[in-house]
């Protein structure tokens, strides 16, 4: 007979089972749920150790809090993997990030205990006050949670949200878990007494019935009795100041690995019925995990791997990733010109501007998780003569967008957006799936757009970038490896504005914006082999189109088709417009039908790359089907889509 390897755990459905054990249990829940974390991302794959340093929070928060009912609100989400374990997912937890399986972030529509959605950081406190207030509103009393990271304070909302949080004065935890930056370490036991002293009801109310006295006192003796019983509280206590003058009680630091101290803290916060209060718990990423507590990332995200030698999957790559290859020619570029730049928002990694701080660690510029900031700072170098490459993913240029247009554009700064994992992204799903930038920049004045169909494409894109001078420039490129062409030795820049023509045809043009030209070129052969004589071109730039371009395509063929990995607005938009002003849709030339083919306007869930691309019906097949459908080739159609 099989002995399970987690016992305790195997009784946890729901944290009301939680809730049942005996405190000294908890631990070695803990011991199990850590087990089975890292079993379960061995076999799928993602965030792990952000999660293996959260495991004992995550298991004295339901043990402490009345969850679902009490809210707790996960920053990012990326390290829920034990709180979806706990809260009654269990049996589909190696179903994450596959298709159909569960979320790798927290999500409101898979279930109750993930009070608010998160796949970008720093929402959590903004999301939580919003909860307190309406609870306050409505005649609440549950509590609300928001645990939070240190990386993700350092963005500018999360401040805005705890001054507001400060002044409004309403019944809200944070839960601070610095598991890097260490804003104050913890001292043992003498530290956990401390916060647990600070955090209880006894403290609280001699310290209340001292200020009422303090106040009967002249105004400069009140003040200086005030400042000195935060001083002090401060000092002994190891930090806080600053959340102090935010309007929150600052209770820490305590170590978030050990259950004897998070939970009688957790629970005077719990049981404190006034104001907002910031608990500081230290943690380790990684933590309890060899492999993880010993890689320099703490095995942010991974491959598969093996549980016992903690090696990870690699497959082999037919052709390097696009990351990779702006990266290396940002690198080329800047060792010629020395003006260029290079900022990320915590991304160093992501973007591939690790490798061009390695060469240029002076011109590299991690401003952390701020694209407000990193935009509007990428302005100032633009000022100054620099030649600034702001690297952000599609997703998180979202963050930034009035400084695009209110810094950069109306100023014509040439600043060059490097836009990563634009278009769909895979196991990481709509949260992180670049759809709008094209749409989001290509409505805003003097904004040059390109989008590398390749990987030799984006060679040149980057040398064009660093050529062009006369206001923003983006340039957008997939998530993924290219498609394996030869690069060629150096970037060439483009001409402004012009496309390519890559296959010459007279019945059917297609007009590819972007990667979605290899599946149009598949396409043209599938076409072509039924009979269809097509052309395929590459637009290049969505943003100034190729007007020449357009007016021939829509004069040399009967049907043209606009193909594009992005929303409704963007590129086809584009085209639709100009040509209508042409007049070339008026139908005075007979027969000319004109489709755009881009994402469904839906948030499209997470799963294989080509099998999200079919669901958005953007790959060769829809192709074929759609130039079919459009010549009045019915049949046809419907034999290509289920080919």
């Amino acid at each position: 007979m099989t002995t399970s390897k987690t016992p305790l755990l195997d009784r946890i459905d729901t944290p009301q089972d939680l809730r049942k054990l005996h405190p000294s249990q908890l631990p070695q829940i803990a011991d199990e749920l850590r087990r089975e974390t890292i079993d379960a991302v061995s076999v799928t794959g993602g965030h792990l150790g952000a999660g293996l340093g959260v495991v004992e929070l995550t298991v004295a928060l339901h043990y402490v809090f009345d969850t679902p009912n009490d809210r707790i609100i996960w920053d990012v989400g990326h390290q829920t993997y034990p709180h979806k374990i706990l809260t009654g997912r269990r049996d589909r937890i190696r179903s994450l990030r596959q298709g159909g399986g569960l979320s790798g972030f927290s999500k409101r529509a898979e279930s109750e205990y993930d009070a608010f959605g998160a796949g970008h950081s720093s929402t959590s406190i903004s999301a939580g006050l919003g909860m307190a207030i309406g609870r306050d509103l409505s005649g609440g009393n549950n509590h609300v949670v928001a645990v939070i990271g240190d990386s993700a304070l350092s963005a500018g909302m999360a401040y805005e949200a705890m001054n507001n949080a400060g002044a409004l004065d309403s019944r809200l935890i944070v839960i601070l878990n610095d598991n890097d930056m260490s804003i104050a370490p913890p001292t043992g036991a003498m530290s956990a007494y401390l916060a647990r002293l600070v955090s209880g009801g006894a403290y609280r109310t001699l310290r209340e019935t001292a200020k009422q006295l303090a106040r009967h006192l002249p105004h400069f003796l009140y003040d200086k009795a005030r400042k000195a019983e935060e001083f002090s509280r401060s000092f002994i206590t190891g930090g806080g100041t600053m959340f102090e003058e935010l309007g929150f009680y600052y209770v820490g630091p305590i170590d978030g690995h050990n259950l004897e101290h998070l939970l009688p803290v957790l629970t005077n916060v719990r049981d404190k019925d006034d104001g907002p209060v910031l608990v500081h718990v230290v943690t380790q990423k990684g933590k309890g995990y060899g492999p993880a507590e010993a890689a320099a990332d703490r095995y942010h995200g991974v491959n598969r791997f093996d549980v016992l030698t903690g090696a990870q999957d690699k497959p082999k790559a037919n052709a390097p990733s696009y990351t990779s290859v702006f990266a290396k020619s940002l690198v080329a570029e800047a060792e010629r010109d020395d003006k260029i730049v290079a900022i990320t928002a915590a991304m160093p990694g992501g973007t591939g501007l690790d490798l061009f701080e390695k060469a240029f660690p002076d011109r590299t510029f991690d401003v952390a998780i701020a694209e407000q900031h990193a935009v509007t700072f990428a302005a100032g170098l633009a000022c100054e003569g620099y030649k600034p490459f702001c690297a952000l993913y599609s997703t998180f240029l979202q963050r930034a967008y009035d400084q695009v247009v209110h810094d950069v554009a109306i100023q014509h700064l040439p600043v060059r957006f490097a836009i990563d994992r634009a278009g769909l992204v895979g196991a990481d799903g709509p949260t992180h799936a670049g759809a709008f930038d094209v749409a989001y920049l290509g409505c805003i004045p003097g904004m040059v757009i390109m989008a590398a169909a390749d990987e030799a494409e984006l060679v040149h894109m980057v040398a064009t970038a660093v050529q062009y001078d006369e206001g923003p420039i983006a340039f957008r490129y997939p998530r993924g490896e290219g498609v394996g062409l030869d690069l060629p030795q150096r970037g060439e820049p483009l001409e402004i504005g012009r496309g390519r023509i890559l296959r010459e045809g007279s019945q059917v043009a297609l007009l590819s914006l972007g990667t979605r030209l290899a599946e149009a070129l598949t396409a043209a052969q599938e076409l072509t082999a039924r009979g269809v004589s097509v052309t395929v071109a590459d637009a290049r730039f969505a943003k100034p189109i190729d007007r020449d371009l357009l007016r021939r395509l829509a004069a040399e063929h009967e049907v043209l088709i606009t193909i594009e990995e992005g929303s409704i607005g963007g590129f086809g938009a584009q085209a639709f417009q100009f040509l209508s002003e042409e007049g070339a849709l008026d139908g005075t030339r007979g027969a000319f039908k004109f489709r755009s083919m881009i994402l469904p306007d839906i948030y499209i869930d997470h799963d294989k790359q080509d099998i999200m691309l079919a669901k958005a019906s953007l790959d060769a097949r829809a192709i074929v089907a759609k130039a079919l459908e459009t010549l009045g080739d019915e049949r046809g159609a419907a034999r290509a889509m289920i080919a």
